[in-house]
């Protein structure tokens, strides 16, 4: 058939062929990240195939780090990086030698910049430390308290952010599976957990009101950049084996209560949990539905979105999410099982159209746990760099920091020799060796 020919068709047939033309863009528009590619890295000698999307490429950038945990961006492109161990640390572009900017007694999970000073999420409390960007050591004497977190045992991370409306939000888990605290004033201060706080400053003295309640677990959130809208990620209990219920990603409203740990959704619909005999604080009619879920046992971690312009300009509008990978195993959840069995980390992508989730979730970087369950990493903090990078933390096993951009090349493959030593070795042009980190 010729082109002219077409001119012959029947209407009704160019109409078909119209639609399957356009069926076929909104696919691959919808689907851009199932539209994936392998990369090997070789740790050690030791090669791993991560799948990611075609036309990206994954560069591991250090693995000076000890327990990292959440990171920010400041305006100037410095990072900051809250950790496990104690150390806030410090990284200018790019971003591949890290140096202590301060070393804690307690547990810094996350900090940001506001008007000349950092604050930092620690598990008793909020904490605000002068800085001037491109400053490379905070005295720990400036790191003085903002307002009092409820501590106790069980979830002990703090995720501290600022919104558009400029104030301060604060996001905290519960002790454990189903213990009866509630992010309220008529429960008392220590057991007000399980969700997001926001800092009324608006008096002499700082203090923590409650913004959304009946989250077990939520340590990612951020705020959509078309909307303004408020999604968080939320980590399920481990006490109904390892399929149900769901861990998810909602989206949070001012006094918006989900649930946790009377309500537990699985799926399909909000159920009772048993576990606690406590009359619930507000009725199951009132508990938030999630906009997204993941299979149970993933522990969902930090969350972006993908601005306008970052990542190709690919993905613009979605979320992404890190899942950390479950410490359970099938077919119970414990973790005496085999441990090929646990879910692997991974990053995923939430997608939204026009602003809104469209309730899909598509893996964005896999690879991160072999068939027989050894692993290289677990992703934990996510953002997006001044380059339109996305860039992620791993807290366990090759801890460090990690890169994912467009690349010009088909195919890149990775070395990691000693650790004292990062080589990237093109696999297209002849072998050419570029050191990016010593």
């Amino acid at each position: 058939m010729t082109a002219n020919d077409t001119s012959r068709l029947p209407n009704r047939c160019l109409q078909y062929l119209l639609c399957f033309c356009l069926a076929c863009c909104s696919f691959t528009a919808s689907h851009a990240a199932d539209t994936s590619t392998t990369q090997t890295l070789a740790i050690e000698g030791s090669a791993w195939e991560i799948r990611l999307p075609q036309g990206m490429q994954l560069e591991p950038l250090t693995t000076g780090l000890d327990g990292p945990r959440l990171l920010t961006f400041l305006p100037n492109g410095e990072l900051l990086i809250g950790s496990k161990s104690g150390k806030i640390y410090r990284l200018v572009a790019p971003y591949d030698h890290p140096g202590v900017l301060v070393e804690l007694d307690d547990y810094p999970h996350s900090i940001v910049y506001r008007d000349g000073e950092l604050l930092i999420a620690q598990t008793d409390g909020l904490y605000r430390a002068p800085y001037s960007p491109g400053q490379s050591v905070i005295n720990q004497d400036d790191v003085e308290l903002v307002a009092a977190l409820p501590e106790g045992g069980g979830h002990s991370s703090r995720t501290v952010a600022i919104g558009p409306d400029g104030r301060v939000y604060v996001s905290l888990g519960i002790s454990g599976n189903c213990p009866d605290e509630y992010l309220d004033d008529s429960y008392r201060f220590d057991d007000r957990r399980g969700g997001v706080f926001v800092l009324d400053e608006s008096g002499g003295q700082p203090e923590f009101i409650p913004f959304a309640a009946g989250l077990r677990n939520p340590v990612g959130f951020a705020w959509h950049p078309a909307t303004g809208e408020l999604y968080a990620s939320n980590n399920g209990p481990d006490h109904l084996g390892f399929e149900q219920p769901p861990e998810y990603f909602t989206r949070l409203l001012p006094g918006s209560f989900h649930g946790m740990p009377w309500f537990q959704f699985d799926g399909r619909r909000v159920k009772r949990d048993n576990c606690i005999r406590r009359t619930p604080p507000r009725p199951i009619e009132d508990v938030a539905i999630p906009v997204a879920t993941f299979p149970a046992r993933n522990a969902p971690m930090g969350v972006t979105f993908v601005p306008k312009g970052a990542l190709g300009n690919r993905f613009a509008g979605n979320a992404v999410v890190a899942l950390r990978g479950s410490w359970g195993t099938q077919p119970s959840g414990s973790m005496f099982g085999r441990k090929a069995t646990r879910r692997p980390p991974k990053l995923v992508m939430v997608e939204f159209t026009d602003g809104k989730p469209d309730g899909t979730v598509v893996d964005l970087v896999t690879g991160f746990q072999r068939p027989d369950g050894e692993r290289l990493l677990r992703p934990v903090g996510v953002a997006i760099g001044p380059d339109g990078a996305l860039y992620f933390t791993s807290d366990a096993h090759l801890q460090g920091l990690f890169r994912l951009s467009p690349s010009n090349e088909i195919s890149r493959r990775y070395y990691f020799l000693p650790r004292t030593q990062i080589t990237v070795v093109s696999m297209i042009m002849p072998p050419i060796i570029k050191q990016i980190s010593k």
